[in-house]
């Protein structure tokens, strides 16, 4: 009998509904209804095999809902392990019909070792359980650990791996060669700093034109990927030069003025470059209001300096909100701003964007009344 099986219930009719791209605290408050106590690991079980095959972002949110569930208590960790029990067993036989389907899992799996979901010891450690007999723990371990480097530094992420105490030879075949496996899956990263692909540089502070200079050459010239990004902040910058507001400002306008694309006659903005740079602004900007409120000022003088082209400003604001770049407490501190040294070229900027927050309002308004 399998276990995770789901029952013939109404309530399991709402687990694709849930499970579809939708507002991630909703989410979290439809699982809570459905007040599945023991059975959640079926939820986790349907949950995994319906986004396995689908997009990449739907696996995101499958994985961003979970994380959510089990950091405010929802979703026991027994109850999570037991519901990727079966996937993970079977896995091995389903890569013949899904062959990327070590990336997939991992796509699901890496949300919940962000902070205050599971450690990488504890969550490594009960994956390598049911994918040791077959060999497959270290191929899983390492597509994670590549989405993560996705997101931070492989600096960073090959600390943490050296902090959680694990050893290769603990999750891989017995007697397969450990050099071998890390060379071929490219994760050096994880042995020491010095084999980090980056080496590291003399931190000495960056005068605000030459941090601009170097990202715009990242971003416009190299097109560099997010890793090399995270890796040339942190070879580069320490912690508090990369939440100052010169480098904000710098990244901000490196992103933005890639995204700017000029059809002769208008420019608009190419939604899909700000999608890509959305892991690099989002651990940079750090759901923090003040380093937000410094974006947007750096968006202004980008318009500035651009002349102020029509409705790109807003083009700019619906992307930034709807991608949850910029809150809307963040929009409102940029509208009532009266700093001296950012009123160039506002008054237009704000006529420019009047609709937006008409429109901001009157959505907050319909939202307290629901």
């Amino acid at each position: 009998k399998n276990e995770n099986k789901a029952p013939n219930d109404v309530r399991w009719n709402k687990l694709n509904l849930i499970i579809l791209p939708c507002f991630e605290q909703e989410a979290v408050q439809c699982v809570d209804e459905l007040d599945l106590g023991s059975q959640l690991n079926i939820f986790v079980h349907v949950g995994v095999e319906s986004t396995l095959e689908r997009s990449q972002i739907t696996r995101d949110h499958m994985g961003q809902l979970l994380f959510q569930l089990v950091q405010q208590g929802i979703l026991p960790k027994p109850q999570f392990y037991k519901g990727f029990a079966d996937t993970l067993e079977q896995a091995d036989d389903m890569a013949i019909d899904i062959p990327h389907i070590w990336l997939y899992l991992a796509e699901l799996l890496s949300p919940v070792l962000k902070e205050g979901g599971f450690s990488m010891r504890e969550l490594f450690s009960e994956l390598s359980k049911p994918l040791l007999p077959v060999g497959r723990a270290g191929i899983l371990i390492s597509e994670i650990l590549h989405i993560l480097c996705k997101q931070m530094s492989h600096r960073t992420v090959g600390s943490l791996w050296r902090e959680s105490g694990l050893n290769w030879s603990d999750v891989l075949p017995e007697g397969e060669d450990v050099q071998a496996f890390i060379s071929q899956q490219k994760l050096q990263f994880v042995q020491s700093d010095s084999s980090s692909p980056e080496a590291p540089l003399s931190k000495k502070i960056l005068a605000p034109e030459e941090l601009s200079r170097q990202l715009e050459k990242l971003l416009l010239e190299d097109m560099a990927s997010d890793e090399q990004i995270f890796d040339w902040v942190e070879a580069n910058l320490d912690e508090s030069q990369m939440s100052s507001s010169p480098f904000l400002r710098a990244l901000m306008t490196a992103v933005c003025k890639a995204a700017v694309k000029d059809d002769n006659t208008s420019c608009r903005v190419d939604t899909a470059i700000i999608q890509r740079r959305l892991p690099v602004l989002l651990k940079y900007l750090n759901s923090d209001t003040e380093r937000q409120l410094q974006a947007l000022y750096a968006l202004q003088a980008l318009i500035v300096a651009l002349d102020q082209p029509p409705n790109l400003l807003r083009m700019f604001f619906d992307c930034l909100y709807d991608e949850d770049v910029i809150s809307e407490d963040a929009f409102y501190k940029w509208e009532t701003s009266k700093d001296p040294a950012e009123q160039q070229g506002k008054g237009v900027a704000l006529k420019s964007v009047t609709a937006f927050f008409t429109w901001l309002r009157e959505a907050e308004e319909e939202s307290e009344d629901n």
